[in-house]
């Protein structure tokens, strides 16, 4: 129990104080591919959403007080989420047996997708890689129909992100439609 509270404790002071990554490099690029098996062992891979919107959220670990936030959110605002042709996917370097119990403890409506090797989160480059620890940064990339990156959130507070989410969906889909 000692060491759970520790390692949340590390992770969150981690997060405050890790440096964003240049953003604006990657917006309007190619979203990387991936291929990343769920919290159920299913496999995904970004080029199975083509025709619909992304949001490929990233969060540095399950069961830890701003991920259970974020994904609270994403939960809670599904609808509208739904409502914009766009599906939701949470990203961690957890293996799939700590998703899957975070999944269920949360009563999720969207997948965790783990990517224990690194791989996807180095592709994003939100993968903070400190000595022993090794973490996915709290950033958000939506990805539009072709698969481009539209827009790329680096600022992530869990406790409004969603609604910054939607908000931003709505504006760039317009910018698209046109």
């Amino acid at each position: 129990m000692l060491s759970r509270i520790i390692t949340v404790l590390i992770f969150c002071t981690l997060s405050v104080v890790s440096m964003p990554v240049l953003g604006s490099a990657i917006k309007g690029s190619k979203a990387p591919e991936f291929e990343l098996p769920d919290q159920s062992g299913n496999t995904h891979k970004l080029s199975d959403f083509r025709g619909q919107w992304v949001v490929l959220y990233f969060y540095p670990r399950d069961d830890t007080p701003g991920c259970t936030i974020e994904a609270g959110e994403f939960r809670d605002n599904k609808a509208a989420l739904d409502e914009l042709n766009t599906v939701v996917m949470g990203v961690s370097v957890d293996g799939i047996d700590s998703h899957a119990a975070f999944h269920k403890d949360m009563k999720l409506n969207f997948n965790l997708l783990s990517d224990s090797n690194k791989d996807v989160s180095k592709a994003y480059n939100v993968l903070n890689d400190i000595v022993v620890l090794s973490y996915s940064k709290r950033q958000t990339f939506i990805i539009d129909p072709m698969g481009m990156i539209a827009h790329h959130f680096e600022d992530v507070d869990p406790k409004t992100h969603t609604p910054e989410v939607i908000k931003t969906l709505k504006e760039v889909q317009k910018i698209y439609q046109k």
